[in-house]
């Protein structure tokens, strides 16, 4: 078992820390809402994964790849969601948009989990990966392979739970480093806006 599970954690942390939507949504919003709105971002992200995880587990993930109408229509939608995030931040104010980044409400961390959890699950690719990334770890096709699923999805969501809060810690650090005019707030809030686009458009494509 062993000899399955570590292999497939350092090929994990290896993709968790390569260039992607959910690494660049936690970046993004650390560095405008401070590490606390990344971290719960980051719950939000992996909390998906376990929806991705039951998919590949349950065979619904081949359906979704072998049917091309519905694959896109769920990578449409989480496109439109992406670039419906990017019009509201657009349009709120400044002052309003950057809070106290010390202060995280029950509402605002609500909405944040949210949209992270969202913003996972409308990728289909995340369920494809897994149906092509998982199997080659299972360590025993004889026994519950259900079981096997689940617990290389709990690892997964683990590692990237870490990196994704150790990237937020990061990104908040940064962000008092580089940005302590009010003239960044401009700059912040066009660079949310181009990330979610941005993003919109990797899903996409």
């Amino acid at each position: 078992m062993l000899e399955q599970l570590i292999p497939f954690l350092i090929a994990s942390i290896l993709l968790t820390l390569s260039p992607g939507p959910d690494i660049i949504y936690v970046l993004s919003q650390s560095l405008v809402g401070g590490y606390k709105k990344g971290i719960i971002i980051a719950l939000g992200l992996v909390s998906g994964i376990i929806i991705h995880t039951s998919l590949v587990a349950f065979g619904v993930s081949l359906i979704i790849r072998n049917s091309e109408p519905l694959f896109w229509s769920i990578k449409i939608a989480g496109a439109l969601y992406l670039l419906y995030l990017a019009y509201k931040v657009y349009s709120s104010p400044p002052q309003n948009f950057f809070q106290d980044k010390t202060v995280v409400s029950k509402k605002s961390a609500f909405s944040d989990f949210k949209t992270g959890f969202i913003m996972n699950i409308l990728n289909p690719k995340v369920t494809i990966f897994f149906l092509a990334f998982f199997p080659g770890f299972l360590w025993d096709t004889e026994k519950d392979l259900m079981m096997q699923f689940y617990v290389l999805g709990g690892l997964f969501m683990l590692q990237a739970f870490v990196i994704f809060s150790f990237v937020a810690v990061l990104s908040d650090q940064l962000s008092k480093i580089l940005f302590k005019s009010s003239t960044s707030y401009s700059f912040l809030k066009w660079f949310q806006v181009i990330t979610f686009v941005g993003i919109a458009i990797l899903i996409l494509l």
